[in-house]
């Protein structure tokens, strides 16, 4: 599902990836562990084609996304990859079922079926009760269980997370480690995910840990 091979990121003379090599295949879960400034996060984004390589290829579901224009590119971004972060970028002028339903909107699908496919998403994690809130009279899980109904309106075959449960308690981060999984056992999504949860990391198919720059062998 995701093939990166030989990624170097440079910022002026800094350079934050030195040749990272990585395959992710369809329904695994994978973690990336290390130290701050191991250069995960930037992993991360170019995996996610926010950023793109100073070098080196990427192929995510047999395409190469850096050999497409920009408008081609974001609709491979919205139809193929969810994001869920720390903070959870939601919209603070609209509520929890329209944040939901923005990725939807965006892929051109009527207001009627985002809409429904939003509050399907919702509902199936337990906020139902929740769809007329906007993110400030929602607590930190139910932000995050909102961005991450957000991540699957679109049926993305890949879900990219970046320290996921890094604002949550410790019952609200188990909460979200469990369900990532029980997405993955239901609907095949591919993981990755950036964390310092040691207990989220290990429960991955695969650990993988970083630093300098580098993947460290296994």
């Amino acid at each position: 599902m995701i093939q990166a091979k030989g990624i170097r990121r440079k910022f002026g003379q800094l350079e934050v990836l030195r040749g990272v090599d990585l395959e992710v295949g369809a329904g695994e879960v994978v973690s990336i562990v290390g130290p701050s400034g191991a250069g995960k996060s930037t992993l991360l984004q170019i995996i996610g084609t926010l950023d793109q390589p100073t070098s080196g290829s990427l192929s995510l579901n047999q395409m190469n996304p850096f050999q497409m224009g920009p408008s081609q590119l974001a609709k491979f971004r919205n139809q193929n990859i969810g994001f869920v972060f720390q903070f959870h970028n939601l919209l603070a002028e609209f509520t929890a079922l329209e944040n939901v339903m923005i990725p939807a909107l965006i892929h051109g699908i009527n207001k009627a079926e985002a809409e429904q496919r939003a509050k399907k998403w919702l509902e199936r994690l337990g906020l139902n009760h929740r769809l007329t809130h906007k993110p400030s009279e929602l607590s930190g899980g139910e932000q995050q269980r909102v961005s991450v109904a957000r991540a699957l309106i679109n049926d993305p075959k890949v879900i990219l997370a970046d320290e996921p449960s890094g604002n949550l308690d410790k019952a609200n981060a188990n909460q979200l480690h469990h369900l990532f999984f029980e997405l993955r056992n239901e609907l095949g999504n591919s993981f990755v995910i950036v964390t310092h949860n040691d207990e989220l990391a290990s429960m991955a198919d695969r650990k993988i840990q970083m630093a300098d720059g580098l993947i460290l062998p296994s």
